[in-house]
């Protein structure tokens, strides 16, 4: 049985033909572009003796009688010129009005009379939905900043009182050593014993917060406690003859009194 002929007018050959390696100057060259040249006559040649919907023969004539300016024959035009109309004139008495019709706007969609206003209000609650929601996000970031910063500062200020608060245990214990008073009056008046062994110093740590009162509390009771049984002022770093001289020099019982 012989093969059938191969149709060089093919898609299918055409486009095995092209990813072929084809060198010029073979007559396969020539016959493809020629089948190309042929094909595309062809689609042109359709496409002018296609049949045009109603919907675009409407809208070719539509926009014919738009491009064309308005004649004599137009009764609304005729009127107007009788009126004293020109063309190219402005309408009004005193020529305020429009020189240009008011454009046809074509309705296509098949929605009903106010939809595009929904639409559009949709769209801008949306758009203000999503600026609420950045003003919101915004507003939150700078919280959690000023929250930060509150959390930092505290923590500052806590350090600074634990270091406060073993300077007057340190001059505490020394005071009362000098006084011949060998056990404070509460544990924590004095430092601890520093221990040999290194990894008992979480155990140390807990044992300096066993108590009950907190840093600040600690600290007011000490210093407190320096001013009137040694006329002693960790802020100021002397010690008084009396009670007297210490109110009298020393400015107060707070770092902040002494800033």
């Amino acid at each position: 049985m012989e093969e059938e002929e191969e149709d060089y007018m093919s898609d299918l050959f055409i486009k095995i033909t092209l990813r072929q390696d084809v060198r010029p100057g073979l007559p396969m060259v020539r016959r493809v572009k020629e089948a190309i040249q042929k094909e595309e006559k062809q689609k042109e040649a359709n496409e002018k003796n296609r049949q045009k919907s109603i919907k675009e023969e409407e809208k070719e004539r539509r926009d014919l009688v738009l491009k064309s300016a308005l004649g004599s024959e137009n009764k609304g035009f005729a009127l107007l010129q009788k009126m004293g109309y020109k063309s190219g004139q402005a309408l009004g008495k005193s020529g305020e009005g429009i020189v240009e019709p008011i454009p046809l706007n074509i309705k296509t969609g098949r929605s009903g009379i106010g939809h595009e206003e929904l639409k559009k209000r949709k769209a801008e609650e949306k758009l203000e939905n999503y600026r609420q929601k950045l003003h919101m996000k915004k507003q939150a970031n700078e919280q959690a900043e000023d929250q930060f910063r509150i959390r930092f500062k505290n923590k500052q200020e806590e350090r600074k009182m634990e270091g406060d608060l073993r300077k007057s245990q340190r001059a505490c214990q020394q005071l009362d050593m000098q006084k011949d008073i060998g056990v404070p009056k509460e544990t924590w008046y004095w430092l601890e014993p520093e221990e040999e062994d290194k990894n008992d110093e979480e155990d140390k740590e807990d044992e300096c917060t066993s108590s009950d009162l907190s840093v600040s509390e600690k600290l007011h009771i000490l210093t407190s406690y320096l001013r009137e049984h040694h006329f002693y002022c960790i802020w100021c770093g002397t010690t008084y003859e009396d009670s007297e001289d210490l109110s009298s020099n020393c400015p107060g019982d707070s770092a902040a009194d002494h800033d």
